[in-house]
């Protein structure tokens, strides 16, 4: 691996379809003790378009070992130091609040190893999870000034189901795969193809993130409260005079409203994304957690770890397939429709 520093899932959202309000309910966050989820795989809350590509991923065997010795060896030693340098390192003596609703959504995920959690001096809301070898999440400080109980654990179980999966490595295999086509960027072909290349791995990282949301509902279990994280990524943290209903049907706008020239620049403007607009992700989590799966699993009928050997490239690559051709079939998008059209015509 180079020197760079290793691929960040940052929660600002910064770089980087729904029907109505239905069975989610924003309401204040619950006190009921969230379910504890043992043996819980990854597989559980990621995408199925992540999921593919992890699962494939996976089988490059010793290609991943050499990456995650050779980021351990130097990169993350130097990330750790300046952490330890220029952060507060969270445990029961710092951060104590932090700490226990850390362990809390760790003993929901059934995380055996925790990474370490570091707050850092930034007023933005927000954290990421960054190193490959031994990863490591940093939450900025006002995210601890914005975010109620609830609200906090979903951004860390978010940035632990980050952690859990193998983001940060698996990502960084793909960097490395798009290096490796530079060397053919002086053929004319091999600039589109090079383009095309990154478009994927950025809807990649997109999905990804969804991922993590996912992981964050389970973790907190108060669809709620994961609705609000999404509405104060938006706007800043205050929600007093913040209707989050109102919330999901802008993102019910955002999806299907305009004509052409909107879905056109909205596909231009997720092209080099690495995460999804806010009120996009509060779309797609609300439509997971309403679809039922999210209930099964809360309900203890989930994929289990001692399964995952057990798990094919060809049924998630066909899972993957699925969701996009489910996501193209319910969209309003009007690109979407008008393809749907052009179709059922012929």
């Amino acid at each position: 691996m180079s020197d760079e520093q290793p691929p960040a899932h940052d929660e600002t959202g910064d770089e980087q379809a729904p029907d109505e309000a239905g069975p989610v309910e924003v309401r204040e966050s619950s006190s009921r003790e969230p379910n504890l989820l043992r043996g819980i795989s990854t597989r559980a809350w990621e995408h199925p378009a992540d999921r593919g590509a992890l699962v494939a991923l996976r089988e490059l065997r010793g290609f991943d070992l050499v990456t995650r010795k050779l980021s351990g060896m130097i990169t993350e030693r130097a990330l750790k130091l300046s952490l330890m340098g220029s952060a507060i390192r969270v445990d029961r003596h710092q951060y104590s609040r932090v700490h226990e609703a850390y362990l809390s959504v760790g003993a929901v995920l059934d995380a055996a190893d925790l990474p370490d959690l570091y707050v850092t001096r930034n007023p933005d809301l927000g954290g990421m999870c960054i190193g490959i070898d031994k990863p490591m999440i940093v939450i900025n400080s006002g995210s601890l000034d914005l975010l109620d109980e609830t609200e906090l654990r979903f951004l860390l179980a978010h940035e632990l189901g980050h952690a859990l999966s193998g983001h940060g490595l698996y990502r960084t295999l793909l960097m490395i795969l798009l290096r490796l086509t530079t060397s053919v960027s002086w053929i004319p072909v091999g600039v589109v193809g090079i383009r095309v290349i990154t478009a994927a791995l950025y809807e990649w990282s997109r999905k990804a993130e969804l991922s993590a949301d996912r992981a964050g509902a389970l973790a907190v279990q108060d669809p709620a409260a994961a609705v609000r994280f999404m509405a104060k990524m938006a706007g800043g943290g205050d929600l007093h005079d913040v209707d989050t209903a109102a919330f999901l049907e802008q993102a019910k706008e955002f999806e299907s409203g305009g004509d052409l020239r909107d879905s056109f620049l909205k596909l231009m403007l997720l092209e080099q994304r690495s995460h999804d607009f806010a009120v996009a992700r509060a779309a797609a989590l609300k439509s997971w957690i309403d679809d039922g799966e999210y209930r099964d699993y809360l309900a203890g009928d989930y994929p289990r770890r001692d399964e995952d050997g057990d798990a094919s490239i060809s049924a998630e690559a066909k899972a993957a397939a699925k969701s996009y051709k489910d996501l193209f079939e319910t969209t309003a998008d009007p690109l979407a429709k008008l393809l749907r059209k052009f179709r059922d015509g012929l």
